[in-house]
């Protein structure tokens, strides 16, 4: 009995071990068949030089079907499904035809490197396709739920919103949610590509894939396993790699066309030379057999698919997806991109910039205590008001009295003998706001900052600045897209005078104010008008129309959902300079793929005319075709460097 045992834990580890040296050579079996057909095209002909056709000849067969059963395969099942000759059944022809007027070596050597071609283009595929089998991998199978005070262990697929579970430092997050409870860091580089660790608390977002660091959180599930961000990505980049752009189309289309012609060309050329040129019926068989390999467009085909995939992936490894090739391709000829100002140029919330108090009085005492009033309240400026006080106070907050919340214009409040007003310049009383410090509060706002005031007891005691702060990378950014020749707009719905602060603080070329997001349509069309290529920046959701109606989308990270949905290119982290590399990126695909069709072009006429001048022998025909598809996908293949 325990012998049995032993056997079978012996044999399944066996299977196990074959099993995973079976998926280790799975995506390489293509190169494997083509070096393998090579060794036997070496056998073939060291048997012909000692005078053993048979066997040099099965050699050969054997090189045919061992090197050429994959891409045979392909061009048939694709001849049937699309019903169109293609470049794998010009190849074939040519194989075929070489072996029949007796030349074994070149028909081999044809078809093993045609092999190598297509195994160095399964490679691009499986490279391009590497960075989403590591993605999937990152996403944990299993949760640790919790439910009646009780934890067990469920796939993530079973998950329901609403649902608690727990996270341990070192685990990965498994599903999107909020922190209930619990504070932690984050290694968010799987959804945003930044290393640095994010620090999260109570009620802030986590999403799947991300890594907990250190703290141990309860997170309560806020979307199904297949709506999180992290599942969307996934599909974006998948399907970003199967959408082919406008030159891929176009080729695809020429591709079958061209292949008719070849073949028609090739027909004639095997009768007509001989009558018309005096050619033995051999040489014109011969020169026929040639021109269907030279002719063939196999550089061609390959000029750009390669060189897109390689492209995708290269800018999903940093962070910038792209819904396809041809939004890839189009970002290259831009010559105008407008911005909206709120969370994409800007930060998107504000900050205190200025906080001055009354001289004579006590800046931290009354800094304290307007901010213990603002404590109370869930305004935006009010809860910037507190984050600043919070950062330059060591002292606690005092529990106010009487608190009353004005709606549009401030608050009231009593601390102690004290009666305090927070607010705008007439809820305090507009004569005296004017006044203070000099007027200070105009100037202030000609900066595009809003202006709140503090009074004490019917006296104004401080003013406070606030702003949307314009992101610290914005203005490189910008820079960086004008030494690229692009004109730069901000669009945006606030005020002429906030517009053209942060206008001059980002370095746009220029900016509308008092904008509404149908608005921006417009002027996305007048745009479109004076540059033809436009792109629009937003955060995906009121710039959702003007996302759409631009030539390409471009969605910061933090629109998520909306951005992913609308935008044709997404910045996984909100970091604009991205935008500039994403045009480089697509300026040197493009440039790769222009130097794949003029070089594979070229070699194709220089070859063919080799031929019809007589010149060119067959194994030179060989290696000159096959050699430059080879080095088309090489070329494309630059793209997967940083």
């Amino acid at each position: 009995m325990e012998s049995e045992a032993k056997t079978y834990v012996q044999t399944k580890i066996k299977n196990q071990s074959e099993t995973h040296l079976v998926q280790r050579i799975r995506p390489h079996i293509e190169l494997i068949a083509a070096l393998f057909s090579g060794v036997l095209i070496l056998a073939g002909w060291i048997l012909d030089r000692n005078d053993l056709s048979t066997a040099s000849v099965t050699a050969y067969v054997l090189a045919f079907v061992i090197g050429g059963f994959a891409k045979a395969k392909e061009g048939i099942e694709e001849t049937i499904a699309n019903k169109e000759l293609n470049v794998e059944m010009l190849m074939i022809f040519a194989a075929i035809g070489s072996a029949i007027i007796g030349y074994w070596t070149e028909g081999a050597i044809l078809i093993f490197i045609f092999a190598v071609s297509g195994a160095l283009e399964t490679y691009t595929m499986n490279k391009s396709h590497k960075e989403i089998s590591a993605l999937m991998d990152l996403q944990p199978e299993e949760a640790l739920l919790i439910r009646d005070g009780i934890e067990k262990k469920v796939h993530v697929s079973h998950l329901q919103i609403g649902d608690l579970i727990f996270i341990k430092p070192g685990e990965r997050v498994p599903s999107d949610g909020k922190i209930v409870d619990g504070s932690t860091n984050l290694d968010e580089a799987a959804i945003t590509g930044e290393s640095i660790p994010i620090s999260k608390g109570m009620a802030d977002e986590v999403f799947a894939g991300t890594v907990n660091l250190n703290g141990a959180i309860t997170v309560e599930i806020t979307k199904k396993n297949d709506e999180t961000l992290f599942h969307k990505i996934i599909q974006l980049v998948q399907s970003a790699q199967s959408e082919k752009s406008p030159s891929q189309l176009f080729i695809e289309k020429f591709e079958g066309k061209y292949v008719k012609i070849v073949l028609a060309v090739v027909v004639l050329m095997m009768f007509f030379p001989h009558f018309l040129l005096g050619w033995s019926w051999n040489e014109t068989f011969y020169r026929a057999m040639i021109l269907l390999v030279v002719a063939s467009p196999c550089a061609l085909v390959a000029s750009i698919m390669p060189a897109t995939l390689s492209a995708i992936s290269n800018g999903a490894r940093k962070g910038i997806l792209f819904k396809g090739g041809v939004h890839l391709e189009n970002l290259s000829h831009l010559k105008a991109i407008a911005f909206d100002k709120t969370g994409t140029l800007t930060k998107g919330k504000p900050e205190v910039t200025d906080f001055i108090v009354k001289t004579g009085l006590n800046h931290d005492e009354i800094l304290q205590k307007a901010a213990s009033i603002e404590n109370q309240s869930t305004h935006p400026l009010a809860n910037a008001v507190v984050k600043y006080a919070n950062k330059h106070l060591q002292v606690s907050f005092i529990r106010p009295e009487g608190l009353e919340d004005v709606a549009g214009w401030g608050v009231k409040a009593k601390i102690g003998h004290e009666s305090w007003k927070i607010g705008k310049a007439a809820f305090i009383g507009k004569d005296e706001a004017s006044s203070f410090a000099n007027g200070i509060a105009s100037k202030l706002a000609q900066e595009g900052k809003t202006v709140v005031f503090a009074q004490r007891n019917e006296e104004i005691v401080a003013i406070i600045a606030l702003k949307d702060v314009v992101r610290t990378e914005t203005k490189d950014a910008i820079n960086q897209l004008k030494k690229q020749g692009i004109y730069t707009m901000m669009l945006t719905g606030d005020s002429q005078t906030t517009a053209y602060a942060i206008a001059s603080e980002s370095h746009v070329n220029d900016f509308i104010a008092e904008c509404l997001p149908e608005e921006k349509v417009n002027h996305l069309k007048k745009l479109k008008k004076d540059y033809a290529n436009v792109a629009m920046v937003g955060d995906g959701i009121n710039d959702a129309p003007a996302l759409a109606t631009a030539n390409v989308g471009i969605a910061m990270g933090e629109g998520t959902d909306v951005a992913l949905e609308t935008a044709d290119v997404v910045l996984m982290k909100n970091d604009l300079p991205k935008i500039a590399e994403a045009i480089e990126l697509s300026r040197r695909m493009n440039k790769i793929v222009k130097q794949n069709v003029v070089f594979s072009i070229t070699v194709i006429m220089i070859l063919i005319a080799s031929n019809f001048l007589q010149i060119l022998d067959l194994p030179y025909g060989v290696i000159g075709h096959e050699g430059s598809t080879i080095l088309v996908i090489l070329n494309s293949l630059r793209l997967l460097r940083n």
